[in-house]
């Protein structure tokens, strides 16, 4: 196990380095520490292989333009917050309308375009990154430190988590947004079958906000709890998959959330977490206008997201399980991603 450092650039006057995480298996992943970016994880086929199983950028330029969170940690809150607003503690706040009518995934420049600290550690195959968000940034209450440690194994596991602490009542959702194409981009994601270990679901409204209710997948197109192929009934939700699954949980230990296969290449993906959802995404708004790595073209549904997390608008729905974060309660979840093969 090691760790190589690769300096990549400056942004916000801080120094960006691109870390090397790697195992014995010849699974490696590359992380920097700009947004906490999952840039590559590289991960063998049945034939032994080893192909990039996550979309991105060859260049770290391109991190710097706009982009659909390829990769990143999202925070303060992943996901929506409807109209921009929550209350709390008999104080409301106002957030970046940055999607639709919405605020999405922190805001303006959230989690995903702050330069973090890095930390790396060879001997446990360790990255840690820290990051300082101040009171009232992008809207939300607290300062707030938040560390992400990002590890991988030799089981094939890399292990994300996330810890964090307030001095103010504040509301925190992070969740990692890597796209997954398990055929290295060689083709759409179609193809690729996916379980989901959750019976109900969140359904939404038309601006893509919960509507409160928690419903059941059995007999709906979100029936995912037998593996089955993304396109059986991708036509049936337009414009795909952008939703929340409420996971079967046991306890608050790491659950199965979900696995991802392709059968051309064999290579399998599962995925844990101690988190109570998982938005299922599968990258409806990918339009053919970015030119991703080795110059493929990311068109509609060229790639899969599962970003465990808690449910998007919680801080607007008291049904849902809390989001919020108090002084002197530490934040922390964890999320693991098991690479394999299925022969």
């Amino acid at each position: 196990m090691s760790i190589l450092e690769r300096y990549l650039g400056e942004t916000d006057r801080k120094s960006v380095s691109l870390y090397s995480l790697s195992n014995k298996n010849g699974v490696e992943v590359d992380i920097m520490n700009y947004g906490g970016i999952v840039t590559s994880v590289s991960a063998p086929d049945k034939n032994g292989i080893t192909g990039d199983i996550v979309l991105g950028f060859d260049n770290f330029s391109d991190y710097l333009k706009e982009h659909p969170y390829f990769g990143a940690i999202c925070g303060r809150y992943a996901n929506r917050i409807a109209k921009g607003r929550f209350q709390l503690d008999g104080q409301t706040f106002l957030l970046a309308i940055n999607n639709g009518p919405n605020s999405l995934h922190g805001g303006e420049k959230g989690f995903d375009k702050v330069v973090w600290d890095a930390e790396a550690n060879s001997a446990t195959n360790e990255l840690v990154l820290s990051y300082f968000s101040r009171d009232m940034e992008e809207g939300y209450p607290g300062n707030v430190t938040v560390r992400v440690i990002y590890s991988l194994t030799e089981d094939n596991e890399l292990t994300i988590r996330y810890f964090a602490e307030t001095d103010k009542l504040t509301h925190i959702n992070l969740t990692n947004h890597s796209y997954f194409n398990l055929s290295c981009g060689k083709e759409t994601i179609l193809d690729h079958f996916v379980r989901i270990h959750a019976s109900q679901y969140t359904p939404l409204d038309e601006n893509s906000i919960p509507t409160g209710d928690i419903l059941p997948v059995k007999d709906t197109p979100f029936d995912f709890l037998a593996s089955r192929k993304i396109s059986e009934n991708i036509n049936k939700v337009q414009p795909g998959f952008d939703n929340n699954y409420v996971i079967n949980q046991e306890g608050d230990e790491v659950n199965p959330v979900a696995e991802l296969y392709h059968a051309g290449s064999g290579r399998m993906l599962e995925v844990f977490s101690t988190e109570p959802g998982v938005q299922f995404y599968t990258g409806n708004f990918l339009d053919g206008s970015l030119k991703g790595k080795n110059g493929i073209i990311y068109d509609k549904h060229w790639g899969v997201c599962l970003e465990t997390q808690h449910y998007p608008d919680s801080p607007n729905n008291k049904e849902f399980p809390s989001t919020i974060l108090a002084p002197g309660e530490p934040y922390s979840q964890t999320t693991v991603y098991k690479f394999g093969i299925k022969y």
